[in-house]
């Protein structure tokens, strides 16, 4: 595989991420002056989880990739707070929303609703399976996020404190 096989989906993928970050940034009432900012985060770390969960490079699975992402989404955001005088949550939220497992949680949702259709046998024991796979893996993913997007937040606090002021 290539340099370029793997680059342009990775770039393609912080573009759409920095597009919805600002997306979600205007409509919550975020500063102007954050917008940028909150598209670079949200870039950096949307490709960040791309690039881990390729199969050819590491393969890692999406819930500790979604958590090293949010790590590197909180940092920044921490880093750049103090640039846009804003508090460096304002920067993380929208940069976190597009990595929202939506599919999970609409995978678990659907077999909810087959395991209440088919109650009997395998078919139940199947649709059940894919209740507890999909539902554990959106909560554990949306963990994931939560504790690596904070965790900068509380070993710079001192930086992060001083972005308000």
């Amino acid at each position: 595989m290539t340099y370029n096989e793997i680059l342009i989906p990775v770039f393609e993928d912080g573009w759409f991420a920095a597009i919805a970050a600002i997306g979600f940034s205007s409509i919550s009432n975020t500063p102007r002056r954050a917008y940028l900012t909150c598209g670079l985060t949200a870039a950096v770390g949307h490709s960040i989880r791309y690039a881990l969960t390729v199969p050819d490079w590491l393969g890692m699975h999406i819930i500790p990739a979604s958590t090293v992402a949010a790590f590197a989404i909180g940092m920044l955001a921490v880093l750049l707070a103090s640039r846009i005088k804003c508090p460096a949550e304002v920067c993380f939220f929208p940069a976190l929303l597009p990595m929202i497992p939506g599919m999970y949680a609409y995978r678990t949702i659907e077999a909810l609703l087959s395991c209440l259709y088919y109650t009997q046998g395998e078919a139940f024991a199947y649709y059940f399976h894919l209740l507890a796979y999909n539902g554990l893996t959106c909560t554990f993913i949306i963990l994931g996020m939560v504790v690596g997007a904070t965790v900068p937040v509380f070993l710079f606090k001192r930086l992060s404190f001083t972005a308000t002021r």
